[in-house]
Parts: structure tokens; C-alpha cells; sequence
């Protein structure tokens, strides 16, 4: 058995919502394991559970009960100011809406989780110059938001997600703002991230985009109800 720490370590995870004297489960005990290197997409309609899933892996929220080791750490220990830290270090995130500073040229986008984990200005810039060509846009760095495409932008995004070299990188919706051409150049980027070794959890409703991963995760009414691993065709197996 190896004693390398799973990327993510799910134990009964519950999660209820209150509001005065209003308690509303969403998530009923789950539990599942991602291993470092996997690609996984987590699957459900709406009101599944998977976007409050997908923030407590994220730890954006904190399960009402139950464990969750984030590449060895327990999350339940931290505080609020040490659970900002590990997100920052150990977490990438690439959303549907991009998330991009307008103002703010790609390169800058890119290197903003640096300056807040304190690197200096220079590394900053050789650092984010360096995730750009990772994506295949290290020619617009200069470039605005506005003057990207919106493939463009998602990438800026994926970039600004792996600048920290991330335990685990999140995507929510990653292609939910873009065509189908654009949006199989991202799962082809995704694809050659998983290939070099990245850790992927990807939430999506669409089974286009999630025939891309090697493993779905389906929620219903807050359950895991299926999880089954792909083969490179995108089979069930």
C-alpha cells in the first residue's frame, strides 16, 4: 500500500444549510477518494449537490460533518486564515465566467495568486510568462480581456489556475461560456495537462465534456449513485 496521500479523501461528507429555523440537507455522507493524477468529472442535475461538493473540495465552504484531506492535510483543523493558505497553495480554479481582472493585461491576470503568496514582482512576471506558453498563448500577454477571444480568456484562466503548480486543479463549467470548437481546444488543453501528470476535477451537467475524463462521479439528491472509470474511448468500463 503506498504512502503517498491521496489528492483529495472524502469521508462522510454532509452539508445542511440553515436558515432560522429552516435546515436544508444537500449532501448525505459522501465518500470517495481521488489519487493523485486522476482526471475526474462529478456529474449531476441541478440540485444534486455537486456545485456545494464542488466548494467544500474547493474549500470555499466547510462540511456541516465528516473528513476531507486535501493532499494530506485536514482541512477540519485549519482556520479560516490557514484554510486560505492551503487554497492558495495547493488549489487552482478555472471557472465558466473566466474571472479575469478587465483592467488588467494577461500576463498580470496570470501572476495574481503569486503576489499574494509574496513572490517578487520579477519572478512574478517569468513565472506567469511561463504558464502562458504552457497554454498556448504565451503571444498575448499584453493583451486585455476584452482584446481575447473567449478560448483565449478561459486559457488566460487556466494559466492564472496553475501558476501556483496546484495539488489539484478545479474547474467548474469550463466550457459553459463557449462554442463546441472553442470548447473541445480547452478539453484538448485539459487532456495534455492530465497527460503531464496534472490532477483534474471538473464539475459540468455536460456528458460531451465529461466523456473527456477517465472517471465520472454521478450525484443525485446529494449521493454519489454511480462511479465509473473510462477507457481512453470515453467507455464505461
Amino acid at each position: 500500500m503506498s504512502d503517498v496521500p491521496s489528492a483529495i479523501d472524502l469521508r462522510d461528507i454532509r452539508k445542511t444549510y440553515e436558515n432560522g429555523p429552516l435546515k436544508v440537507p444537500v449532501l448525505h455522507g459522501l465518500t470517495f477518494t481521488i489519487d493523485r493524477g486522476e482526471y475526474v468529472a462529478i456529474m449531476g442535475p441541478s440540485g444534486s449537490g455537486k456545485s456545494t461538493l464542488m466548494n467544500i473540495i474547493g474549500c470555499l465552504d466547510r462540511p456541516t460533518s465528516g473528513t476531507y484531506v486535501l493532499d494530506g492535510v485536514d482541512v477540519s483543523e485549519l482556520d479560516d486564515n490557514a484554510l486560505a493558505e492551503l487554497r492558495l497553495r495547493k488549489l487552482g480554479f478555472v471557472f465558466q465566467g473566466f474571472n479575469l481582472l478587465a483592467r488588467t493585461d494577461a500576463l498580470k491576470n496570470v501572476a495574481l495568486p503569486l503576489f499574494y503568496a509574496g513572490v517578487p514582482a520579477r519572478r512574478r512576471l517569468e513565472l506567469a510568462q511561463r504558464a502562458l506558453d504552457e497554454v498556448g498563448i504565451g503571444d498575448r500577454g499584453h493583451h486585455q480581456p476584452s482584446q481575447l477571444s473567449g478560448g483565449q480568456q478561459q486559457r488566460v484562466a487556466i494559466a492564472r489556475a496553475l501558476i501556483n503548480d496546484p495539488a489539484v486543479l478545479l474547474a467548474d463549467e469550463p466550457t459553459g461560456n463557449l462554442d463546441s470548437r472553442t470548447s473541445d481546444d480547452i478539453m484538448a488543453l485539459f487532456e495534455r495537462l492530465h497527460a503531464g501528470g496534472r490532477t483534474i476535477v471538473m464539475v459540468t451537467h455536460d456528458p460531451n465534456v465529461a466523456k473527456n475524463a477517465e472517471r465520472v462521479v454521478r450525484l443525485l439528491d446529494g449521493l454519489v449513485v454511480s462511479d465509473t472509470l473510462r477507457d481512453p474511448a470515453g467507455h464505461d468500463l
